[in-house]
């Protein structure tokens, strides 16, 4: 077997996340699921808070990764399209945001989490203003967006929706007064 980095227990640690919670977020759990020992973690870990914000870490840059291959698309309403069907079917990412919110009351936690949100909204803003949407109601539209797709989100993994994604992502477009996909 080889030897796991900090990154495969990062990305541990954030699956683990998802599904549930920060409490999720133990070291013994995670060791099993990677086959390893506790002593694998603290080779590369102080404690459980550095680990918890690697993957944090990890998330944020995931999200910067998923906006430089966005902005390939020199289309801004296809931007904002090809964003949606991309956030609509990654389930983690809902739930790793969801969760995140539930423990906002960690000032480390809520700062990540904000961060994340501000960039995205910011992402989302600048292709609606880059359509001729003047600044102010940029933001409204894809604060209503956001929070639209995270309600969603929440919605279909709890089985109380099971609308088409193509609809969800249609209503979301004419709510930024875009055409459908």
């Amino acid at each position: 077997m080889s030897r796991l980095s900090a990154g495969d227990w990062a990305k541990a640690a954030l699956e683990a996340l998802a599904k549930g919670g920060l409490a999720a977020v133990a070291v013994e759990p995670i060791a099993v699921r990677l086959g390893t020992t506790k002593g694998s973690f603290y080779w590369h870990f102080r404690n459980r808070r550095a680990l918890v914000e690697a993957a944090l870490a990890l998330w944020e840059q995931d999200t910067e990764k998923v906006i430089a291959a966005l902005n390939e698309i020199a289309d801004p309403a296809r931007r904002m399209c090809a964003l949606l069907e991309n956030a609509m079917a990654d389930p983690v990412d809902a739930a790793i945001s969801f969760r995140l919110i539930s423990a906002a009351d960690d000032p480390g936690i809520a700062e990540i989490a904000r961060r994340v949100s501000e960039r995205r909204l910011a992402f989302m803003q600048a292709a609606l203003e880059e359509m001729g949407t003047p600044p102010d109601l940029a933001r409204r539209r894809v604060v209503v967006g956001y929070g639209s797709y995270l309600g969603v989100a929440a919605l279909r993994r709890l089985g109380a929706s099971d609308e088409p994604l193509t609809d969800f992502i249609d209503q979301v477009m004419a709510g930024l007064a875009l055409p459908p996909s």
